[in-house]
C-alpha cells in the first residue's frame, strides 16, 4: 500500500463516490475497515472533496451572511479534520518505519509522507474541476483552450508527485531519509491557546 500508485486510486475512487451525488451533506461510506491505512486515505479525500465545494458555495455573491457563518465555521471544523487525518496517517508511517536504522549521511526531509499524500489528494480534485471544465458547453472555446493548458500542467504534476512520494518512502526505508514528524500545534482552534477565546472567559 505503502506506494503512490495505490494512494491515487483510493483518492480517485473517494471523489468518484463523492460526485455520485454532489452533496456536501451526502453521508460518507468508507468502504475500508475501520482506522486501516486505507480508511484513513479514503476519509482524508472526502473531506478535501467536502471542503472543495464549501469553499465553492460560500463565494455566492448573494449568499445569506448567516449561512456563510455557518459554512465559514464548518469549513474551519474541516480544516482541523484534514490536519488531525493527515497526523494519523503518519503515525501509521512512523510505525511502518519503526525498525529503519538510519545511515550516518541520511537527510532530513522537510514535508513528511502524510503531508505529501494531503497535496496529492488536493490536487486530483483539481484535476477532476479542471477537467469538468474543458468538457462545458456552455464556456467560450478560449475558456476550453485555456483550462485543457492548466489541465496539463495538472497532470505533469500528478507524475511528479507520484514519482516523489515513491521515492521518499524508498529513501526512508533504505535508511537514507529520516523520517521526522513535527505536529502542526494549531493555536486559533484551541480556547486555551486562542487569545480572543480565552480572554472571553
Amino acid at each position: 500500500m505503502l506506494n503512490a500508485s495505490a494512494c491515487y486510486a483510493i483518492f480517485q475512487q473517494s471523489i468518484d463516490d463523492y460526485h455520485r451525488n454532489d452533496n456536501v451533506d451526502a453521508p460518507i461510506g468508507n468502504p475500508y475497515k475501520d482506522d486501516s491505512f486505507e480508511y484513513l486515505l479514503y476519509l482524508k479525500n472526502w473531506i478535501d472533496t467536502v471542503q472543495w465545494h464549501l469553499e465553492d458555495i460560500i463565494r455566492l455573491p448573494d449568499i445569506d451572511p448567516k449561512v456563510a457563518l455557518q459554512i465559514k465555521r464548518r469549513i474551519d471544523k474541516s480544516n482541523q479534520d484534514r490536519t488531525d487525518t493527515v497526523e494519523r496517517l503518519d503515525d501509521y508511517f512512523m510505525e511502518a518505519f519503526k525498525h529503519v536504522s538510519y545511515k550516518p549521511t541520511a537527510r532530513i526531509n522537510s514535508e513528511t509522507p502524510a503531508w505529501l499524500l494531503d497535496r496529492m489528494s488536493i490536487l486530483l480534485l483539481k484535476i477532476y474541476h479542471m477537467k469538468e471544465q474543458t468538457e462545458r458547453s456552455d464556456a467560450t472555446a478560449d475558456h476550453i483552450a485555456r483550462c485543457q493548458d492548466k489541465l496539463k500542467v495538472l497532470l505533469e504534476q500528478k507524475m511528479d508527485m507520484h514519482l516523489a512520494f515513491d521515492q521518499l518512502i524508498e529513501d526512508i526505508r533504505n535508511g537514507d531519509r529520516k523520517m521526522k514528524v513535527y505536529r502542526q500545534m494549531k493555536m486559533y482552534n484551541d480556547a486555551s491557546l486562542n487569545p480572543v477565546l480565552y480572554s472571553k472567559k
